[in-house]
């Protein structure tokens, strides 16, 4: 393995990432849902309502910081939180509909504009970012 080379491939792998996801943070209203917030919101309209403590684990942040992305979602009437019928002193949270049409916007606002600049790429430029996506949802989840 060539680490030079392998270092070399993270680093700018890292700074293309980097500046593609500030773009799109831009491009949002000041005092929209963060990026953890949404994360959080993708997750419980994709996988269904879960713990605190799982979400923190899923995504990798401390149950602190858990704690206070869920607050704010919660105070928004973005997620809600009902007790555990299995064990009382545990809270499920779960997406409202008012978390989906949130998460929703804001998706369509980021699709639109990556759509918009990969309109100026060649046919066989976007399809080689599209033969990378699976290696970078690897990547993602090695992470």
């Amino acid at each position: 393995m060539d680490t030079e080379n392998t270092a070399a491939l993270a680093a700018a792998l890292r700074l293309a990432m980097g500046r593609i996801v500030r773009r799109l943070r831009q491009a949002h209203a000041v005092g929209d849902v963060s990026l953890s917030g949404v994360s959080v919101l993708s997750r419980l309209a994709t996988a269904g309502p879960d713990s605190p403590g799982s979400l923190a684990e899923l995504e990798r942040v401390r149950p602190q910081a858990m704690a206070t992305t869920l607050a704010g979602l919660e105070q928004r009437g973005l997620v809600s939180r009902t007790p555990d019928a299995a064990d009382g002193r545990r809270v499920i949270m779960a997406i409202t509909d008012a978390g989906r049409t949130v998460l929703e916007e804001r998706r369509s606002e980021s699709v639109e504009r990556l759509a918009h600049a990969l309109d100026r790429f060649t046919p066989q430029e976007r399809e080689a970012l599209r033969a990378a996506l699976p290696l970078l949802d690897r990547l993602a989840e090695r992470l």
